[in-house]
Parts: C-alpha cells; sequence; structure tokens
C-alpha cells in the first residue's frame, strides 16, 4: 500500500459490503457502501474537505479566519478535523441534546461547542448560526444546507466509486439529511445510467431517526431545491425510530457491521425497496445503499442492548445530524 501525505488522502473510495443476507429474497441484491471507513468517521468527511478547499481557493477562507457550521454530528466533527490540521479556530453550534461521544469528538479536535436549545433541534442550531455569522461577518459560515460543494462532492467522487465498483447497480437508497450524498449520487448516476432508480429515507413528520430529517417539517435544503431534488427522486420511504434500531442491530448482528443508526434506517429502506420488487417475473436487482458512519458515536444510547422499545422510546429526546 502507498504512504500517503495527509490523513485527508484517505477520504473518500471507501469499499462497498455485499449483505444480501439481509434481503428479502435472492434476486434482490443489497450493498452497503461503507462511509464510516473515512479517517473523521463519516460520509461528511467528503464534503467538509470539499467545502474547505473551495473556500480556500476562492479566497473566502484565509489563514486566521474562524469557520462557523451548525451541526449536531458528522460534519461538524469532519470540519474540526480539517480545521485542526489547517490551523483554523472552529466554532461548532450544537443542539444540547446530542450523544455524549459526538461532543466529545468535536473536543478532540478543538471545536469550540455553542450550545443551541435541544428542543429546537437541528433546525434551532442553523437558525443561531446564521445569526452569528450575521453578527460576525468576519466568520467564515460554509453553511453545509445551502453549499454546492456538498452535493458536488458527491456527484465527483461518491457516485463514480458505485457506478465503477457496481456496474450493474438498478437502485441508489441514502437517507435525507442536507440531501447532498442523494442528489450528488443520484445526479450522476442518472447521467450515466438513467433507468436507476434513486430512493430517499426519512422519518415520519415530527419523529426524530438519528441522522435523518422530514420535508414536511417545514425546512427544505437548499440544494435539494437547486438541484432538482424533487424531479431526481424516484420515491422516498418512510422508516420510524424502532425500525432505524432493529436494522442497526441486525447489521452488528447478521454481518457484523457496527454501524450508525442513520444506516439502519437507511438499511430499513433498502429492505422495504427490495420487498416492492419480489415477484416472480422481476428481474434481478441491485440496491446500493449508504452506511454513513459507525457505531461508536451512539454507543450511549443503548442502542445496541436492553429492550429495543425502550431504547426507541430513549432516542425521541436525543437527536444526532
Amino acid at each position: 500500500m502507498p504512504v500517503y501525505d495527509s490523513v485527508l488522502d484517505l477520504i473518500g473510495d471507501t469499499p462497498i459490503i455485499d449483505v444480501s443476507v439481509l434481503s428479502p429474497d435472492p434476486s434482490v441484491r443489497l450493498l452497503a457502501k461503507m462511509e464510516g471507513q473515512n479517517p473523521a468517521g463519516s460520509v461528511k468527511d467528503r464534503i467538509a474537505r470539499a467545502m474547505i478547499e473551495e473556500a480556500e481557493a476562492d479566497g473566502t477562507l484565509t489563514p486566521g479566519r474562524t469557520i462557523i457550521e451548525p451541526s449536531s454530528g458528522n460534519t461538524g466533527i469532519a470540519l474540526a478535523m480539517i480545521a485542526r490540521i489547517r490551523g483554523y479556530p472552529i466554532k461548532i453550534v450544537l443542539p444540547e441534546n446530542v450523544s455524549i461521544e459526538r461532543r466529545q469528538a468535536l473536543e478532540v479536535f478543538g471545536a469550540e461547542i455553542i450550545p443551541s436549545p435541544g428542543e429546537e433541534s437541528s433546525n434551532g442550531a442553523v437558525r443561531l448560526a446564521r445569526q452569528l455569522a450575521d453578527e460576525n461577518p468576519d466568520w467564515v459560515f460554509l453553511y453545509q444546507y445551502a453549499n454546492e460543494a456538498n452535493p458536488r462532492a458527491h456527484y465527483t467522487t461518491t457516485g463514480p466509486e458505485i457506478l465503477r465498483d457496481v456496474p450493474d447497480i438498478t437502485h441508489f437508497v441514502a437517507g435525507l439529511g442536507t440531501s447532498g450524498t442523494l442528489m450528488g449520487v443520484g445526479t450522476y448516476l442518472k447521467e450515466h445510467k438513467p433507468d436507476v432508480k434513486v430512493l430517499a429515507v426519512e422519518p415520519p413528520s415530527g419523529e426524530q431517526v438519528q441522522g435523518l430529517r422530514s420535508l414536511d417539517d417545514g425546512y427544505i435544503p437548499p440544494v435539494f431545491e437547486k438541484w432538482g431534488g424533487y424531479d431526481l427522486l424516484d420515491g422516498k420511504r418512510i422508516v420510524r425510530p424502532r425500525e432505524s434500531i432493529e436494522y442497526t442491530r441486525r447489521l452488528a448482528d447478521e454481518c457484523g457491521i457496527f454501524a450508525g443508526l442513520s444506516a439502519g434506517a437507511t438499511l430499513a429502506g433498502a429492505v422495504r425497496v427490495a420487498e416492492g420488487l419480489v415477484s416472480d417475473d422481476a428481474p434481478r436487482a441491485t440496491i446500493v445503499f449508504v452506511v454513513g458512519d459507525g457505531g461508536w458515536k451512539y454507543l450511549s444510547t443503548g442502542a445496541w442492548t436492553g429492550d429495543i422499545d425502550e431504547a426507541a422510546a430513549d432516542m425521541e429526546g436525543l437527536i444526532v445530524f
């Protein structure tokens, strides 16, 4: 193997694992894109690097300037890691009701945490970050929800990787968070293989599934609209918190994959898609879904231990976005 100049060179080119043992029918393959293998532990490493590099290239981000960003999870950690390496001060607006592991990871990389009210969820963190950015124009607000570098990172890296490794892909399934993964990968796949179906996984309106959001809750990420999300998506699957825990546990129990809770939700959505394809005359299908991160950031939630209904109830007041 080569010797890399920087840990940032390890971002991307993640492996894909066959988890068809979880498929409802042997004619439908389930393949997991393992984004937790990125150095800061999630799919958000890709967009964090892209946003910082583009801001550096256009002169927005210069030595000594402070980065501010709302996050309750993976994007903040990835930005903090890169900011630490590049020497930028960084402030992360973080809802108070996030898992302790994510707060600790931000502290490891030297981020200053600005708390936002937990009951306002990630939308409250966005509002506070925008307010602080307006009040401090010398800070750099990358704003992942509207930053074109977000979907573009997936268009130029994640999408090509998937098509290269799985040329027979028929369906792509990912969680709806900032929507960058869906928009970037989906656009690339449809340009190169128009018959591929692109499907989103989201929680029911008003319910929290780790790492996902519902468009019906009132906030539509600007990148979703800019990249024609309503036209791009071929459908969506609704996954409740209990299902996300159930399938996260199945990934660990049956496949040995210790993944984050949004991965369980995305897998549950992929299984729903697979169930809709099962019939005597249905052609063979290949579904690729995204495993957004690893499970270590969620150990304190108790998602892998104890009664599953109690774990789902406990998660109702906890967000990780």
